[in-house]
């Protein structure tokens, strides 16, 4: 038991002992204090060493050179030069890497003492050898690279000359350069511990920052300056609208037109028979037509400048420039005369009808590209309030009654509120056509009317067909008509088909006289009817005794398409027949006269031989034997149907 127990106590003695030895030999206060004094040591030490180079002098004294007799240069002193010229000696420049890794030293102390971190000797040996290889290497590459100065060796010294020119002497210049680069990322990677990668992320992620920093700058001050130009641009168009403005004219607003001149019919008419009936040869008198109602001002002079204004202001936003000039109001529409600037093209305006309505809020512009007599552009728009155009107020004008046609049609008012009086002589194919409730029968009604109130039925007769019944009914029964309103298409057709007959008779009646027109027939009419020698029409004589059996033979023999023909060109028909006293055939109503001994054409009509046909027959021009009732008398002038 006694062995037990001093065995036991001899081991607990000896693991006393063991634990006295790897214990802190200092307590905490202590190593603190020692480290800010090996801090501060070091910090004073890489002071004082940077002093001593900084103030080098070739002229003090040291290891390479017995110096002068005057005073040391150096700040540190002799020691300092003589340190300096030992450094700059050996190491060239980068001698100044020894205070810089002296105060990195400090630093490290410094901040291990913050973390209480332990380092081992290893890692100090690793760091030291990191430090030697970027101090050969920055001897080796400003031995390469930099001129010595004011050193006695070269800019690397000893050390540099001999790892730098030793190596450009075998991978020649360039790659000696590129070794020693390498080398001495290496070494600041050991000995400071330094992440290339780390470093190239962040220099890259601080160029982007950068770029984009500057970008941010150049487009804020772009925009800045953009803005400024606009702000001065802002300021000039002010000014120079402000200048213009004050210096031009207001636009021209002309006055409405006057209340229109009545004409002399007006003042005839005033004196109204009381007992005398109307006749049927007389015109309408024109108290059937309502007055207008009185004229109410559409817009003031201030409202029509204030528009104006607004249309330059729409064309502006457009990149337009115009001025309006003139306003002219109208019962409709209001034209706007614009003055375009120089450069500026009419369809530029033109393209924009669409968006000008749009913008003012109006339903509809119209552009007027070209105005007779001026040398600006129109712009229309309709009104707000519509003035009403009254036909009598047409017919009653004094434009109405000077025109001498005696188709004249009342068509309105134009822009200006003065009368539009059309000639229809002048269109020789009118169309009326519109939209429904686009105003087509108020038109066709009015130019009826005007028609009726401008001749009578001895110069304008008329045909008019109404195939829905509705429109044309109205005119039934009044003198103009030539024949009932037509409203079956069967009956149009023969209507038209005469109205075709009648212009073929008329050309040849034309082409005969030589004229153009109708005109040119009733001057050419009128004088001969002046000079004693009337003109005279071909004449037809029907000769013949009218059985029925006779009668029918006729009406379906091509005689009855020669004398339509005859007649549809003019000729006097006229018929003898001692028994029949009126003959009908399909539209001729002839009447039994004596034999016309001077007519240029006979037609016989039957083949009875009571009659003497010799006299007749020597004296026409043609013959047309319908019943070869002259097969005895051969003629050149006979023809047999």
């Amino acid at each position: 038991m006694a062995a037990i127990y001093l065995k036991t106590e001899h081991h607990a003695l000896a693991e006393s002992s063991v634990q006295a030895r790897s214990g802190p030999r200092f307590t905490s206060a202590v190593s603190r204090g020692l480290r800010e004094s090996a801090i501060i040591a070091l910090a004073i030490v890489a002071l004082v060493l940077f002093m001593a180079l900084a103030t080098y002098s070739p002229d003090d004294p040291g290891f390479s050179f017995t110096g002068t007799s005057g005073a040391v240069h150096n700040r540190i002193g002799v020691i300092g030069a003589w340190v300096a010229d030992v450094l700059f000696f050996l190491f060239g420049w980068p001698a100044f890497l020894f205070p810089l890794v002296l105060g990195a030293a400090c630093w490290g102390l410094q901040r291990r003492m913050r973390t209480a971190t332990s380092v081992s000797r290893a890692n100090t040996l690793v760091r030291i050898l990191g430090f030697a290889l970027v101090l050969v290497a920055s001897c080796a590459l400003t031995t390469l690279h930099w001129q010595p100065g004011v050193l006695r060796e070269s800019a690397g010294g000893v050390v540099g000359k001999a790892v730098g020119v030793g190596l450009a002497s075998g991978v020649d210049f360039l790659g000696a350069t590129l070794l020693m680069v390498a080398a001495w990322m290496a070494g600041l990677s050991l000995a400071f511990g330094v992440s290339w990668f780390t470093i190239m992320d962040r220099v890259g992620a601080a160029a982007w920052t950068g770029i984009g920093f500057l970008r941010a700058r150049w487009s804020s001050s772009r925009d800045a300056a953009e803005g400024r130009e606009r702000r001065q641009a802002r300021k000039e168009s002010v000014e120079s609208a402000q200048k213009k403005s004050a210096t031009r004219a207001p636009p021209r607003i002309e006055a409405p037109a006057p209340v229109l001149e009545k004409s002399a019919r007006v003042e005839r008419e005033r004196q109204v028979p009381l007992f005398d009936p109307p006749k049927a040869s007389e015109l309408p008198p024109l108290k059937l037509l309502d007055d207008p109602p009185p004229r109410e001002p559409l817009y003031s002079p201030e409202a029509l400048e204030a528009l104006s204004r607004l249309v330059e202001l729409k064309l502006k936003d457009f990149a337009i420039e115009a001025e309006v000039v003139a306003v002219q109001p109208g019962p409709v529409v209001t034209r706007f005369e614009l003055r375009p600037a120089p450069g500026v093209k009419a369809s530029q305006i033109t393209g924009l009808a669409k968006d000008l309505a749009r913008a003012l809020s109006v339903l509809s512009v119209r552009v007027v590209e070209v105005i007779p007599g001026k040398s600006v552009m129109g712009l229309e728009i309709a009104n707000e309030k519509r003035e009403v155009v009254t036909l009598g107020e047409i017919i009653r004008s004094k434009a109405y009654d000077e025109m001498h046609s005696p188709l004249a049609l009342a068509l309105g008012k134009d822009i200006g509120g003065a009368p539009v009086v059309a000639d229809l002589t002048r269109m020789p194919h009118l169309l009326i056509a519109g939209t429904t409730g686009s105003g087509k029968s108020v038109g066709l009604n009015a130019m009826v009317l005007s028609l009726l109130y401008k001749s009578t039925a001895e110069h304008v007769r008329l045909i008019m067909i109404d195939p829905k019944m509705l429109e044309l009914s109205a005119y039934e029964g009044i003198p103009h008509l030539l024949a009932p309103v037509v409203t079956d298409m069967k009956q149009a057709a023969n209507a038209l088909r005469w109205c075709v007959a009648e212009m073929e008779r008329r050309y040849q009646l034309m082409a005969a006289l030589g004229v153009r027109n109708i005109a040119g027939f009733n001057r050419r009419v009128k004088e001969a009817n002046d000079a004693g020698k009337p003109l005279r029409g071909s004449r037809v004589h029907i000769l013949g005794v009218a059985y029925k059996r006779d009668i029918d033979d006729v009406r379906e023999s091509p005689a009855l398409d020669i004398l339509h023909l005859l007649r549809s060109r003019g000729a006097h028909i006229s018929y003898s027949d001692p028994h029949v006293p009126v003959l009908h055939l399909d539209g001729l109503d002839l009447t039994a006269q004596p034999e016309d001994t001077d007519a240029d054409c006979v037609v016989i009509v039957t083949d009875h031989a009571a009659f003497d046909y010799t006299g007749l027959v020597k004296r026409a021009s043609l013959i047309v034997d319908t019943r070869n009732a002259l097969k005895n008398f051969l003629s050149p002038k006979t023809v047999r149907l």
